[in-house]
């Protein structure tokens, strides 16, 4: 067996594989021996067949199967000799190898296209973002505080409909005279009358009941953006639809909010012991200032990794990158054309990344341990199933937790929201690390301006 490379170029090469009769001939005496053993030729008892008929009929498959086995171990590991960092996988070059004739030929040449990944250097210098940090006004509070008491609540299905009540039912699409519209919205949907924005609609619900039917505009009750999601409607079709539609009443729900006390603080913050308003309101802006850095940090991950994108100026072999993508996708409608097209917007950026990500783990780990996998679902599973069972004790909980938890992260599909989770904290964590970036306070509204 001889390997050996040329180069093509800066990072295009081609590898060449010689296999001669002495590398596979043991391995194919072997098996063809295997086979005569088991072989069921009529006009012999089994295992009785001749060595040249089996020759005849197996010799040729077996020598294939045998050179293909000893194409992949040579290959990958001269790769992994030369220490060849390459992108992709190797492919073919059946140009250059032509017809292999297995049925006559004894020593083979075989060629394979590879191509080298580029030498990415990271200048932080040309990197410029900021982190922002999202202002939580006091309304804020009130409004996650009135969410939480109505979540806590108490839930009921009264006969008659009172204002506030959650109604479900079916809209029809009327015409202006009044008659079901050919072709118009007709779905079933539940809306709450706290949301209308017209008194005199809420007034034609209020006292309603189940299988009665109301005509309103939902134009006059509702914004646009509510009409996409009530009437499932797309944005231009909301902003347009102006129609009455009749009103089917189905059922009714009622939350009554529960009460701002020390039950509700235990409710949503259970041991740690919060006995004020003052206290509960503290936790409620704190747990707003955790999911608003969560998303600042994913805005300022995103920022920071297009500007690494757009300054990227290593090599690419883009046309060896091109076939290979061919190569390994199973979709009918990817063609070369459609990779082509898709190359610059789509392709390179994605490719680009890949050579980012594999430089920035060369300075820090940011990919996802399954170690760390396996502690962010113990905390979820502490959450739902932390406390000690019947006669269990801490330990033995804490055991429980762990085997839950490893089993569960075993099928990464199951975990991928946590592994994307965990990637963005780590990715974030060596962004501010070489960055130190500027902290910017804004409102919401101008957080999520950034975010368009």
């Amino acid at each position: 067996m001889n390997v050996t490379r040329e180069n093509l170029g800066e990072l295009d090469l081609c590898i060449k594989i010689e296999v001669a009769e002495s590398d596979y001939a043991e391995k194919v005496k072997k098996q063809l021996k295997e086979y005569q053993h088991k072989a069921t030729i009529p006009g012999f008892r089994k295992g009785m067949a001749p060595m040249g008929l089996i020759q005849r009929m197996y010799k040729t498959a077996v020598v294939a199967d045998a050179v293909q086995d000893l194409l992949g171990e040579s290959l990958y590991k001269y790769i992994d000799d030369e220490h060849l960092e390459i992108l992709g996988s190797p492919l073919s070059n059946d140009e250059k190898t032509g017809t292999i004739d297995f049925a006559n030929g004894t020593d083979f040449t075989f060629y394979f296209d590879a191509a080298l990944a580029p030498q990415v250097n990271i200048d932080w210098s040309k990197v410029d973002a900021k982190l922002c940090s999202i202002k939580v006004p006091a309304k804020d509070i009130d409004s996650q505080i009135e969410t939480l008491t109505k979540r806590y609540g108490k839930f009921e299905t009264p006969d008659t409909i009172g204002e506030g009540d959650n109604i479900y039912g079916k809209a029809v699409e009327l015409t202006k005279e009044g008659t079901e519209k050919e072709g118009g919205i007709n779905v079933f949907c539940s809306f709450e009358l706290s949301d209308m924005k017209d008194a005199e609609v809420v007034a034609l619900f209020v006292g309603k009941k189940a299988e009665e039917k109301v005509v309103f505009n939902p134009a006059k009750a509702f914004t646009p953006s509510q009409l996409e999601k009530i009437l499932r409607l797309d944005t231009a079709a909301a902003k347009k639809f102006k129609s009455d539609v009749e009103f089917t009443i189905s059922g009714i729900s009622r939350i009554t909010p529960a009460e701002v006390n020390e039950e509700l603080f235990e409710r949503i913050f259970p041991g740690e012991d919060i006995k004020s308003l003052d206290k509960f309101r503290k936790a409620i802006a704190a747990q707003i200032d955790k999911a608003n850095d969560e998303q600042c940090q994913i805005l300022f991950v995103n920022q920071v990794r297009k500007q690494l994108i757009d300054h990227f100026d290593a090599p690419m072999p883009e046309a060896f990158l091109k076939r290979w993508i061919l190569s390994r996708n199973e979709d009918k409608n990817v063609t070369a054309e459609t990779i082509e097209e898709q190359w610059a917007d789509t392709y390179l950026p994605s490719l680009k990344w890949e050579m980012v990500d594999s430089a920035l783990n060369k300075i820090k780990s940011i990919d996802p341990t399954q170690n760390e996998i396996v502690d962010a679902i113990k905390d979820i599973l502490r959450h739902t199933d932390g406390a000690p069972q019947e006669g269990e004790t801490e330990q033995q909980a804490e055991e429980r937790l762990e085997q839950a938890a490893r089993t569960i992260a075993q099928d990464r599909r199951n975990v991928q929201q946590i592994i994307d989770k965990l990637y963005v904290e780590k990715t974030f964590a060596l962004f501010r690390e070489q960055l130190n970036p500027e902290v910017e306070k804004v409102t919401a509204k101008e957080f999520a301006e950034r975010c368009k």
